[in-house]
């Protein structure tokens, strides 16, 4: 069975950067669309971004022109890349993968803005 396990997350004030990864591990034949959501105490989980097998990103409005969404297909790895950092950011960061048709969230990297 293919898990998830993100790093990266941790404390950056406003204006900073951070730089998730999530890796893909275990029998893998296949991965597909791959992506980032996040959960803010008291709020349902959103979309942050998601990548196809091709490399075509599609971005929630919260992170255009903020976050980088980007793939490594030989690593099986997810990368998301976020600049100009706001509190409103903070959230649990979650990675979600297509693993063999199966859908797999990884247990979350905790993201924290200091204003």
């Amino acid at each position: 069975q293919a898990q998830l396990v993100e790093s990266g997350g941790g404390l950056v004030q406003a204006g900073g950067s951070l730089r998730l990864s999530c890796a893909a591990s275990g029998i893998i034949f296949s991965i597909s669309t791959m992506g980032w959501y996040r959960q803010a105490p008291g709020k349902q989980r959103e979309l942050v971004a998601t990548i196809t097998i091709f490399g075509r990103p599609i971005y929630a409005d919260s992170g255009k022109g903020r976050f980088t969404i980007s793939r490594d297909n030989a690593k099986n790895t997810v990368y998301l890349q976020m600049n100009s950092l706001k509190p409103e950011d903070t959230a649990v960061y979650y990675c979600n993968a297509y693993v063999n048709d199966q859908d797999c969230w990884g247990q979350g990297t905790q993201v924290t803005v200091s204003s």
